[in-house]
């Protein structure tokens, strides 16, 4: 085969692959997770306005920008072009992690949630923090000093075994960020509690505690682990 049967074989070959490539990539788009319980189920610890424009606008909002970046950054990875891929860096943490972190935290919560986690993970909690009650004093504290805009979590550290306390600033995630897989996040964005809590961030972190759901905290914690 001559080199311009080549070229046109990897045109017939490149039309025939197109429509395919296409629908592979719609399906590949990120998408809103839809939330397991409704917006006014945190209440009265979140109330249903934030959450819906947490959710339906916000959350909404990464993920339309994750999609948007994602593709120019596959356009400038197929130009070779460098500089736009570095560009593009920010973009893609910043909105990135602001759906990662959005869908962990959905999950985390639960109008059934609050008490004291279980099993294995309390026995862990209390190995590394002493007590349940230490974990939340410490992770409250972590918290509500973030600077900002950004998340207080915990995180477990896969290479020692043991669980760890966390602050990212703004939508950084927290694997991405420290190595630690996340369990738990509290999200101290203003949007996440401003419209019910006004300034006093302590008391939105506190009442957080009332609607965790240790169930998928568990999970995750399970997952961890292998």
């Amino acid at each position: 085969m001559n080199m311009l049967s080549r070229v046109g074989h990897v045109r017939r070959c490149t039309a025939t692959l197109s429509p395919f490539l296409g629908v592979l990539a719609s399906r590949l788009k990120h998408t809103l997770p839809d939330l397991p319980y409704d917006y006014g189920a945190l209440e009265p610890h979140i109330c249903a306005e934030i959450m819906q424009l947490h959710h339906s606008k916000h959350h909404a909002t990464y993920v339309n920008n994750l999609n948007v970046t994602e593709e120019k950054y596959q356009e400038a990875l197929a130009k070779g072009d460098v500089t736009t891929q570095v560009a593009l860096q920010a973009a893609l943490r910043f909105n990135g992690g602001g759906h990662i972190n959005h869908t962990i935290f959905w999950t985390n919560l639960s109008p059934n949630g609050g008490g004291e986690p279980q099993g294995e993970l309390m026995e862990a909690i209390k190995r590394d923090f002493g007590s349940f009650q230490k974990l939340k004093e410490k992770m409250s504290a972590a918290t509500v000093a973030v600077q900002g805009s950004g998340w207080g979590w915990l995180g477990f550290d896969k290479e020692n075994g043991r669980l760890r306390i966390a602050a990212c600033a703004n939508q950084d995630p927290l694997q991405g960020s420290t190595g630690l897989i996340p369990l738990l996040g509290i999200d101290v964005w203003e949007h996440a509690y401003y419209l019910q809590y006004k300034n006093v961030r302590p008391d939105y972190v506190k009442a957080i505690w009332n609607i965790v759901n240790w169930g998928n905290v568990n999970e995750r914690f399970q997952a961890a682990k292998k």
